[in-house]
């Protein structure tokens, strides 16, 4: 489908704004690719609307299949070639039907391989709209990863699930013997799709004293994905060394380095890290895919009230929003999807970030390099001469940048930084330490975030529960505390917010891969600076006092943002516990 008509019908039905529109008419016309992909990347609409949508123009029905029931035998009737160059797989075949569903119906290459296919079958074709999510699962399936890693096993006469003898270990000559690049580089590449696939955040390459181990990290917690011959381990390494440039040579320091591909339709990047250890080089792979690392704040879990305080303190003319929170809580993440927000034809936006993580069009990406003297501190002061509107500084980490950062939200810009403190209201007295005198805060800073990242239950097999009394408590006790509003808006999402409390647990389904759990979320405490903030600042502020001003604000505590997602079935009320303090 064209991408003007499509575009012009979501404008119609009030699914994309005028300008969003030309926003991505622009990007599809310098990328070269289709506007419809670029729509499910960035996931700016749900892709059954957009499929339920592209059904009424095309004439053509829409199906929603879940890629288990399509059966393997269909999977041969259609060659993985054909299914992955024009975005179609089998759904059904009858004695002289078969049905296929396509990504794209009215795509006239695929009509006619399609065609040519149910002649030798001598069928009669049935064709359904498909969504490309379904697409994607059913292609996986062509080449599952521990089978293509076996078949290019075989090739090089090793066997995965054999290990090596001690004295094998000791060889000289190891890793000498293979000869054959292809086997070892399509064991690479599969594992990296399978990491894309799966979500992964992160892949691990590492050497053991009998075997190569290889993990990807999913939702927080890693997990072994397979485990290889240790005479794989030089050669794997050395072919994640060729792709993201480095010396395959250098074994004694570590290294780091970068590469992009297209994996499953995407452009995704992966930042590499070798690091030596007794038994050989261990390689971290950080996978970056923005149609997983990209997100719009609701998804990222700003609800309420939170979700209405950082709009508007994003939509003042000036000022800092600093993000607080441990290593691995999704700061970068939220900076980002603020910076998607600020992404505008007429807004000049600058970051400085140890390292880029994600390439976004439209911003002007910068990485610190502090080995040459270019960190946070140096390459802020050369910002302010790019004529910035939005300034976005990875890590305020000492008082020079801490002083530069409130400089710059003074003279007039949007400033967007990340923190550590505990806590929303330690961010205040966690600049003063950093000898930011006090009277310059009220007119600098805007908004304090603080995050903290959990698993988000499967929506699929979630089950309701009575929670124990004590959980019932401490419920109690915290729906207690929240505002008013707060309890209103509440009762109007659950209908029933009276005691006993139910809490949710998920027994795990194929869904979630029996985990009962996927993706993750997080829960914030936001804090805005007012005029009584103002005056505590300046008469001598104190955690207490500041703690005080945001009861008054109707600030909610990360326990009870949690809360309130644990009583909405998004995420256990046992992590909620864990992960947060009562304040």
């Amino acid at each position: 489908m064209e991408n003007k008509i499509l575009l012009q019908e979501l404008i119609k039905e009030g699914l994309l704004a005028e300008e969003g529109s030309k926003k991505l008419l622009q990007e599809a016309e310098v990328t070269r690719r289709n506007a419809e992909d670029l729509i499910y990347e960035q996931r700016l609409i749900p892709e059954e609307t957009v499929a339920n949508l592209k059904s009424r123009l095309l004439k053509v029905p829409f199906k929603k299949v879940k890629a288990e029931e399509i059966k393997d035998d269909l999977l041969k009737l259609i060659p993985e070639e054909t299914a992955r160059n024009y975005k179609t797989v089998p759904l059904e075949r009858s004695d002289n039907l078969l049905t296929v569903g396509m990504v794209n119906p009215d795509d006239l290459k695929a009509q006619d391989a399609l065609k040519f296919i149910a002649k030798q079958l001598r069928a009669s074709i049935g064709i359904y709209l498909i969504v490309p999510s379904l697409w994607e699962e059913v292609l996986r399936r062509y080449s599952p990863y521990q089978s293509e890693v076996e078949a290019a096993m075989k090739s090089l006469n090793l066997d995965a699930r054999k290990g090596v003898t001690a004295r094998q270990i000791i060889r000289l000559e190891e890793g000498a013997a293979v000869s054959e690049e292809a086997p070892i580089i399509r064991i690479v590449a599969s594992t990296l799709k399978e990491a894309v696939w799966q979500k992964a955040s992160d892949v691990h390459i590492e050497p053991q004293r009998n075997r190569l181990r290889i993990r990807f990290r999913l939702d927080g917690e890693l997990q072994e994905a397979s485990s290889l011959p240790i005479e794989l381990h030089q050669p794997i390494i050395s072919r994640v060394k060729v792709l993201s440039n480095l010396k395959i040579d250098e074994m004694r320091v570590p290294q780091d380095g970068r590469f992009r591909t297209v994996l499953l339709g995407r452009d995704i990047d992966f930042r590499v890290s070798t690091f030596p250890t007794p038994v050989g080089e261990k390689a971290a792979i950080r996978v970056l895919d923005p149609t997983v690392g990209l997100k719009g704040l609701e998804d990222l879990g700003l609800i309420g009230r939170n979700l209405k305080v950082v709009n508007e303190g994003i939509d003042k003319p000036y000022g800092m929003v600093l993000i607080t929170g441990p290593t691995g809580s999704g700061k970068t993440t939220t900076l980002y999807a603020i910076m998607q927000i600020l992404n505008q034809e007429d807004v000049n936006i600058v970051s400085l970030e140890d390292p880029v993580e994600y390439f976004i069009d439209g911003l002007n990406q910068s990485q610190v390099r502090p080995e040459i003297g270019y960190d946070f501190a140096s390459g802020l002061r050369q910002i302010l001469r790019q004529d910035p509107d939005v300034i976005m500084v990875g890590e305020i980490r000492d008082e020079e940048t801490a002083g530069l950062a409130v400089h710059s939200a003074l003279t007039g810009h949007i400033v967007l930084s990340t923190l550590h403190t505990n806590n929303a209201v330690g961010v205040v007295p966690r600049l003063i330490d950093m000898k930011v005198q006090p009277f310059l805060l009220p007119t600098s800073l805007n908004l304090m975030v603080a995050q903290r990242l959990v698993s988000k239950i499967c929506q699929e097999c979630r089950q309701a529960r009575k929670a124990s009394d004590e959980i019932q408590e401490i419920i109690k006790k915290e729906l207690e505390k929240m505002p008013k509003e707060t309890i209103e808006d509440l009762k109007l999402k659950l209908k029933d917010l009276s005691s006993p409390y139910e809490v949710y647990h998920s027994p795990g389904c194929k869904a979630c891969k029996n985990k009962g759990v996927s993706g993750r979320i997080a829960l914030f405490e936001i804090f805005e600076m007012t005029r009584e903030l103002e005056e505590i600042i300046n008469s001598g502020p104190t955690e207490h006092k500041i703690l005080e001003e945001a009861r008054r604000q109707g600030m909610l505590t990360m326990r009870q943002d949690g809360i309130i997602k644990a009583l909405g079935g998004l995420i256990l009320m046992e992590d909620v516990l864990r992960e947060t303090t009562e304040t």
